[in-house]
């Protein structure tokens, strides 16, 4: 594990904080969050990030210190279950998840397959039919409905290559190891790199948009704890403070449309 910059602490000063000093957040103890590496989400390499904007303004609202670090998505998962992590951001769920965590939603976004044009690929159901075909997936991470059941079904034919990161999925990608991947809009910087943009397609998934929230350790959280964390999601949704950390990675329409669902 490695620390991403210096641990988020600010004192609680009245100003910045909810009205209602009752329902902030316990900051008896310092607390856990980790990040995990994802195009526009966040990157190690420049220390920015939605999820790292997102980090600091609870951080401050809160006034909480919260030591954030960077780690695998598996990895992530494990610890908020086990309760050695408090938080995680940009999360989704499932019934499995809710055993064990609670969200606090702050985006919603369409899942979508980049694929490789000389796959001979013009639908999903393309790339399930064809055995000589490979789907590249980031280890410990969950799509939309469709996308899942197609990573399922490929991975139980062992057709599914993992990485723990972007970066090695596109490169396979391009070296033909793998022949599609599951991209999300914080991954479009990358599309736009002129070798990827030339050689793939993107087939748009039918489902609805998948909510993200703050991902809440169930075991280190009590519920009153996790109501108050949800309480400051909200209050930064309807304040528009959210809306305008998006805008910083994205053009006004889509941020509306991620964060106004």
């Amino acid at each position: 594990m490695r620390f991403v910059g210096i641990p988020l602490l600010l004192a609680a000063c009245f100003l910045g904080r909810p009205a209602d000093a009752a329902d902030l957040p316990d900051c008896a103890r310092p607390l856990s969050l980790a990040l995990h590496e994802h195009g526009l989400l966040y990157s190690g390499q420049t220390g920015e990030g939605i999820d790292k904007d997102v980090a600091d303004e609870l951080a401050r609202r809160s006034g909480c210190k919260l030591v954030v670090s960077l780690m695998p998505r598996a990895r992530i998962w494990q610890l908020i279950e086990s309760g050695a992590l408090d938080f995680s951001l940009s999360g989704i769920s499932n019934e499995a998840r809710d055993k064990f965590a609670a969200f606090a939603w702050y985006f919603s976004n369409k899942y979508y397959l980049l694929v490789r044009k000389d796959a001979g690929v013009a639908t999903h159901a393309d790339l399930e039919r064809n055995a000589a075909l490979k789907l590249g997936a980031i280890r410990g991470f969950r799509y939309s409905p469709t996308a899942n059941k197609m990573v399922d079904k490929l991975e139980a034919q062992q057709r599914v290559s993992y990485a723990t990161q972007l970066e090695p999925l596109y490169q396979i990608l391009m070296d033909n190891r793998v022949q599609a991947m599951i991209i999300e809009p914080f991954d479009y910087p990358t599309l736009d790199s002129g070798r990827i943009r030339e050689q793939t397609s993107i087939l748009e998934f039918d489902d609805p948009p998948v909510p993200h929230g703050l991902i809440m350790s169930k075991k280190s959280l009590p519920l009153a704890q996790q109501q108050a964390w949800r309480g400051l999601v909200e209050q930064m949704r309807r304040d528009g403070t959210m809306q305008r950390i998006f805008e910083k990675y994205f053009k006004p329409d889509l941020a509306r449309a991620m964060t106004q669902f």
